[in-house]
C-alpha cells in the first residue's frame, strides 16, 4: 500500500488491540512531526513486521527484553543484514519511547537490545574527472531525455552541495536563497542546516527554474506530472546517465555525496567543516572519508613513485 495511506489504512489487515492502537498512534505522531516520507516508510515497514510477530491484542507493557530478544532472533534467522537489524531496533526504541510518554509501559525494553556490529565500509567514490564528464554531457542531444536541464541541475546540486537524495527531493522553493547562494537543507531527524550553492550549481538551478512549470507545487524538482519528484525517479535518472556516459549502471546517487566529501578533503578542507556541510551529528561518521583519501594517496604513490 502507498506510503501516503494513513497508518490505520496501512494496518487494516491486523485485528484490533492495544498493540495495534499504540503503533497507529506512534505513526500518526511521526506524521504530525513532519518526518520525511522515507523515514515514515521505514517506521511503517518495521512496525508492520513487529505486528506480524506479536498479536495486535498484546498489551505493550507485557513486552519485555526477553520477548524482544526472541523477536530479534527471528531477524537473524531471516539473514537480514546488520544495518537492517539496527534500523529495526532503532524503530522499536522510538516506538517504546512514545509508549512511555503515553504511560503504556514503564520502561523502554528496546534500549537493552544488543546491536549487531556493522562492518566499516569504505564509501564508493567517483573521481572528479568522471563527475565532470557526466554532468557536462547531460545535455547531449543523442541521449534524447525529456528534461535534460532539470537533470543537470539535480546532479549539480547532489555533487555541488553534498546532499542525500531524500534531502534533494525534499527541497522547496522557499529553501533557496539565490542572491546569497545558500540552501536550507532539512536532514535526518528534521535537523536543519545551511549549505552554500556553488556557481556551477547555481547556474544550473537558475536555468532549470527558468523553464520549470508554473505549478503551485512547492517542490523544487518536479516530475513529468508537475509534482514532487521521487527518490526512486532520481535513482533511475542516475542509473541511466551513469550507464550511457560512464558505462557503469551501478552508480548510486549517494556516490555524489561521498565524492563531494572526499574531493573536499583531498583539496585540504577541514574535517569539521565537511562534517557541518554533510550534516553529520558525529565527527566519527565523517572520518570514514579520511580512509578514502588515504587509499587515494596510496594509489598515487604506487603509480608514481620509482621506489614504490
Amino acid at each position: 500500500m502507498s506510503i501516503s495511506a494513513s497508518p490505520s489504512e496501512r494496518l487494516a489487515r491486523f485485528s484490533q488491540g492495544p498493540l495495534k492502537d499504540a503503533v497507529v498512534s506512534f505513526l500518526d505522531d511521526r506524521a504530525r512531526q513532519s518526518s520525511s516520507a522515507h523515514t515514515l516508510r521505514n517506521y511503517s515497514i518495521d512496525l508492520e513486521q513487529f505486528l506480524d510477530h506479536f498479536p495486535a491484542s498484546t498489551n505493550v507493557s507485557l513486552i519485555g527484553i526477553n520477548e524482544l530478544r526472541e523477536w530479534m532472533a527471528g531477524l537473524y534467522e531471516r539473514n537480514l543484514t546488520p544495518v537492517t537489524i539496527r534500523r529495526k531496533v532503532s524503530s522499536l526504541r522510538s516506538f517504546f519511547h512514545h509508549c512511555r510518554q503515553l504511560d503504556l509501559c514503564d520502561q523502554n525494553p528496546a534500549k537493552y537490545l544488543r546491536l549487531p556490529k556493522t562492518p566499516k565500509k569504505v564509501p564508493q567514490v567517483l573521481d572528479a574527472e568522471a563527475v565532470n564528464f557526466l554532468v557536462d554531457n547531460i545535455g547531449k542531444q543523442e541521449l534524447q531525455r525529456p528534461f535534460p536541464v532539470r537533470d543537470r541541475a539535480i546532479f549539480e546540486i547532489l555533487y555541488g552541495c553534498g546532499l542525500r537524495v531524500s534531502e534533494l527531493v525534499g527541497m522547496n522553493l522557499d529553501d533557496l536563497d539565490m542572491e546569497e547562494r545558500w540552501l536550507r537543507v532539512i536532514g535526518k531527524g528534521n535537523k536543519e542546516r545551511l549549505t552554500p550553492i556553488g556557481h556551477s550549481a547555481l547556474d544550473a538551478l537558475k536555468a532549470y527554474l527558468a523553464e520549470r512549470s508554473t505549478s503551485k507545487e512547492r517542490a523544487v524538482f518536479l516530475n513529468y506530472k508537475g509534482t514532487r519528484i521521487s527518490t526512486r525517479a532520481v535513482h533511475q535518472i542516475t542509473r541511466f546517465y551513469a550507464m550511457m556516459l560512464l558505462g557503469d549502471p551501478t552508480v548510486h546517487p549517494h556516490e555524489f555525496r561521498h565524492s563531494f566529501a572526499t574531493h573536499l578533503l583531498n583539496a585540504g578542507a577541514d574535517l569539521r567543516a565537511i562534517q557541518e556541510l554533510l550534516g553529520h551529528s558525529s565527527l566519527s561518521t565523517t572520518q570514514i572519508y579520511t580512509k578514502v583519501a588515504i587509499e587515494d594517496l596510496e594509489r598515487v604513490y604506487q603509480q608514481a613513485h620509482p621506489k614504490a
